[in-house]
């Protein structure tokens, strides 16, 4: 009876010893050929990242943010940055750190503003600056595109052009206008050039790093599938490279408003008509330094629009598309 005793009994301590071993200390899952806990704190780190990736996608986009809050956070600090610069400025008038005629106070300027658009010809300057902007950054758009992919995929193309790309990047656009204008002569042309010699390089640059940064994986992936040529650059190459290429049409719609500012400045014609750059000269030769401060505000409440406008919820979108931005932010 003893030896049966002793034989049954065997059995259940070896599997109370192996369920210690395979639960361990913890009371967590533990391998039998590595000893390793498979689950909990203790994964291997590329588990617990893949975890939370998962997780993240499983994730609900976040509520709507309300109203009131968007205004708060959105609107409020730079309506305070504004009445922050107006009123030193109102200080600084008031102290007379420069003479009234050189430094004209707020209501000055707002006077002038106010005088133009009495007289029908403020939307007008805006409309000149904006239309031609516009017009050339498209221009810009359509040119420096496909001058950016050729720079990114063909490695002669870019030995050759890519560091001629950059030297006109940093080339200030105003060096260009009077060669422009010795082309040209004093007429749109003359503004149109500018403009595209400020926009395409930096709109080429933009997608050349954008096209650096796509992971090789996806073209291979691409071309698994049957997207080679024409179809990979458009459903896998330009998806993929959209960040980089946004930033550079950013750039190059900033550098396109700086040339065309300056072109108007110094390319000033009755023919031309007139635009922010033009009023600006106008009033420098007219001494007349209200209109001055007001077409600077002007061209920089142009530039801030346009930038809020259009740039600013196409990145959100590009952004919360990859997962990179809460969907109420």
């Amino acid at each position: 009876m003893a030896s049966t005793e002793t034989t049954t009994a065997t059995p259940t301590a070896a599997a109370e010893d192996t369920a210690k071993d395979t639960t361990g200390a913890t009371g967590k899952a533990v391998s039998k050929d590595t000893g390793k806990a498979t689950s909990g704190a203790d994964r291997p780190d590329h588990l617990a990242g893949l975890e939370a990736g998962l997780d993240a996608l499983e994730t609900r986009a976040a509520a709507k943010v309300p109203v009131r809050q968007l205004l708060r956070t959105k609107a409020l600090p730079p309506v305070l940055a504004v009445a922050l610069v107006i009123v030193v400025w109102q200080l600084a008038y008031h102290f007379q750190v420069k003479p009234h005629y050189d430094l004209p106070s707020p209501a000055d300027v707002a006077g002038s503003l106010h005088q133009m658009w009495l007289q029908g010809q403020l939307l007008g300057y805006i409309w000149t600056s904006v239309s031609r902007g516009a017009l050339g950054f498209v221009v810009a758009v359509l040119i420096g595109t496909p001058l950016g992919l050729l720079v990114a995929r063909v490695a002669p193309v870019r030995a050759a052009i890519g560091p001629i790309l950059s030297g006109l990047q940093s080339m200030p656009s105003v060096a260009w206008v009077p060669a422009a204008i010795i082309w040209f002569g004093l007429n749109d042309s003359t503004i149109y050039a500018v403009v595209l010699l400020g926009a395409v390089p930096s709109i080429a640059n933009g997608l050349v790093s954008g096209v650096d940064q796509v992971p090789p994986l996806f073209l291979r992936a691409g071309r698994t599938i049957g997207a080679t040529g024409l179809r990979g650059v458009r459903h896998v190459l330009l998806p993929a490279a959209l960040p980089g290429y946004l930033a550079g049409l950013k750039q190059g719609w900033a550098f396109s408003w700086r040339s065309l500012m300056a072109a108007e400045i110094i390319a000033t014609s009755p023919d031309l008509g007139t635009g922010l750059g033009q009023l600006l000269e106008n009033a420098r030769t007219n001494q007349d330094m209200p209109s001055v401060l007001a077409a600077i505000g002007l061209i920089l409440v142009v530039g801030i629009g346009i930038e809020l406008l259009v740039f600013r919820p196409m990145e959100r979108r590009v952004l919360r598309s990859r997962g990179l931005r809460p969907g109420g932010a």
